[in-house]
């Protein structure tokens, strides 16, 4: 019997190879690499599937989101407010513009920060809010929208798992001051290397955001700004055109594969992922949670099917990240995901039959 991997991206490849074909061969005769025509068209087509004004293609996901605190005017000495149980490129992150990351703990009922605790991070240095919309779940934006603006503090929202996902009936992406995307290939909507993007409805912010990713440059080689180079190129533009073509059709496809795993583990002695009733999701992961996962993450791999943990500890409890001062027990809910959160197999295109047995194997694992 075949195995189940726990994501597969040859599939995705082979599912839509003659419009990628063509798209790299235009980019390969036209003979222009950086900033051209691809990134434009895309840039366009992106902010106007996000419902956003501007979106900047950049080079990578963690970039996108240091350019977006940068465009803020983030900078050391500052305070940014983000969550524990995330990738760790989210700090870094913060920690790339110079600031102090201010971490605190989630809602498990999201595994997103809990608006309930961001106001007592709040400090006279507090410069910005991170929400990261993990796992394809919006964040409870509302709540944390009330608390910036009453203090003046920038909302940058990481959508690195969430393209296409809806909060209240509205696309991530253009709720906050600014927000950044991720084009890792294993994204929703992935590149075939790295790539990024930064969103924002602030005519400001967005050119901030152009000087930034070229060296400050608005007229070349003379820097109004001190900036970076951070560019999307013309092959992963025009990869990422031909793929936000299918995005939503392979967000739907996940959604369905979700909803037959909630039908099919209801039983299991398993904690679901959430299912707030004021989001539509994308199910970047499926994501249940058990307190034996390691010895579960086991039985399953012996079985032929591949899971991952999304994220096996918290940054505030990772080595590169103990002077940030925190000690085993100060942030409960982001440990307690951490030590019990196993992603299964959930891609657009995982057959029916593979997530009957993966659920199967699931519940005899734990009869």
């Amino acid at each position: 019997m075949d195995g189940i991997p726990a994501f597969d991206l040859k599939k995705q490849y082979e599912s839509i190879h003659a419009e990628l074909d063509e798209a790299i061969s235009r980019v390969l005769k036209n003979g222009s690499f950086i900033l051209g025509d691809e990134v434009s068209a895309f840039e366009t087509e992106f902010a106007e599937y996000c419902e956003s004004a501007y979106a900047i293609g950049v080079a990578s996901g963690t970039e996108a989101l240091q350019l977006a605190l940068l465009a803020c005017g983030i900078k050391a000495g500052d305070e940014v407010i983000a969550p524990s149980h995330t990738a760790v490129a989210t700090v870094a992150a913060i920690e790339m513009t110079g600031a102090h990351p201010v971490l605190v703990d989630i809602d498990l009922s999201r595994f997103t920060l809990d608006p309930k605790l961001i106001q007592q991070a709040v400090t006279p240095h507090t410069r910005a809010i991170v929400p990261v919309h993990l796992y394809g779940c919006p964040a409870e934006l509302n709540p944390i929208l009330e608390i910036a603006r009453a203090q003046k503090i920038f909302v940058v929202e990481d959508c690195s798992q969430a393209h296409g996902a809806f909060y209240r009936g509205r696309r991530v992406g253009g709720w906050g001051d600014i927000s950044a995307f991720s084009f890792y290939p294993t994204k929703n909507l992935g590149a075939f290397g790295d790539g990024g993007a930064v969103l924002t409805n602030d005519a400001e912010l967005a050119e901030r955001v152009r000087l930034l990713r070229q060296y400050g440059w608005r007229e070349r080689y003379i820097s109004q700004l001190k900036g970076m180079n951070s560019r999307l190129d013309e092959l992963q533009a025009a990869i990422l055109r031909v793929k936000l073509r299918h995005l939503d059709g392979w967000n739907s496809r996940r959604r369905e594969l979700a909803l037959l795993y909630f039908d099919l583990l209801a039983q299991a002695d398993v904690t679901l992922p959430p299912r707030p009733a004021d989001v539509e999701q994308v199910f970047h992961q499926f994501v249940i949670r058990h307190p034996k996962r390691d010895q579960l993450k086991e039985r399953l791999k012996r079985s032929g099917i591949g899971t991952l943990i999304h994220y096996p500890v918290p940054v505030h409890l990772q080595p590169a990240y103990a002077d940030l001062g925190h000690k085993e027990g100060s942030l409960p809910n982001s440990e307690k995901a951490a030590g019990e959160v196993l992603s299964l197999p959930l891609y657009p295109e995982l057959r029916v039959d593979d997530v009957r047995r993966v659920a199967e194997t699931i519940l005899e694992c734990l009869d």
